[in-house]
Order: structure tokens, then sequence, then C-alpha cells
């Protein structure tokens, strides 16, 4: 006997609120998105230096410019200091 699953989703695209049952018949990513899953162990495994998380000041203009570019603004960021202790050594 096979019950339909209640959607995830309103009409409106928000989400509803999860129950147990939700989370007891939930699989893990491997199996639902197996692409995405080997991706993912694909970033972790690179051997690069991990980045730390830092809380920085930074003038409206800056923090302007760089989000009216879009996504990875702050990474963006990342390079852009990157490049400015390249060339200051």
């Amino acid at each position: 006997m096979s019950k339909k699953s209640k959607s995830l989703t309103n009409k409106a695209g928000e989400v509803r609120e999860l129950t147990r049952a939700d989370f007891k018949n939930a699989k893990p990513l491997r199996d639902a998105f197996p692409a995405m899953a080997a991706y993912a162990r694909s970033r972790a495994n690179k051997g690069e230096p991990t980045k730390q998380a830092v809380s920085i000041r930074l003038s409206p203009e800056v923090i302007g410019y760089f989000k009216s570019k879009g996504l990875g603004w702050q990474t963006r960021i990342d390079v852009a200091l990157k490049a400015f202790v390249e060339a200051a050594r």
C-alpha cells in the first residue's frame, strides 16, 4: 500500500513546516541526488586550504559595488584582496 506523499511546497512555492514523518522518509543526498553528492565529495577532497570566517567592516561603496555584480560577491572581494597582497610583496 503506497501513500501519496504530501507536497513540500504550496501553490505559491513556499515550503511548509516539515514533520517527523518527512524526516523519517528522507533519503541521504547520495541516494536522492548522486551527481550532486559526487560533486560535493570532489570539492571537499581537493586539498585546498579552507577559508577562515572573519568579521570585517567595509565601506558601503565597496559592498555595493561587489554586490551589484551578483552572486559570488564575497569571493570576488577575496580575489581582489589576494591580488593586492601579491602586488604588495
